[in-house]
């Protein structure tokens, strides 16, 4: 069983040695890793220090998706700037 509290989308890169993620359900979490099981393994203690640091300086902290998700995806192309 994954056990994460929040959602997780996976995006492979173009670089096939890195994969990045980030939480739909935490606004400012982001990472990367070697595999999809490093992102796993990642996220979810990087989720546990985010919420830490988000407590430590007083900032409002999202209730735990109570049905998470993980998204294995390719890399989204990077909103056009105008």
């Amino acid at each position: 069983m994954i056990d994460l509290r929040y959602s997780l989308v996976i995006e492979a890169t173009e670089d096939p040695t890195f994969f990045a993620f980030h939480s739909p359900d935490l606004e400012g979490f982001t990472g990367v890793g070697h595999s999809v099981e490093d992102c796993l393994y990642q996220a979810r203690w990087g989720m546990q220090e985010h919420v830490g640091l988000l407590k430590e300086r007083g900032l409002a902290i999202p209730p735990p998706n109570p049905n998470p998700t993980v998204v294995i995806q390719n890399e989204q192309p990077a909103a056009t700037l105008r």
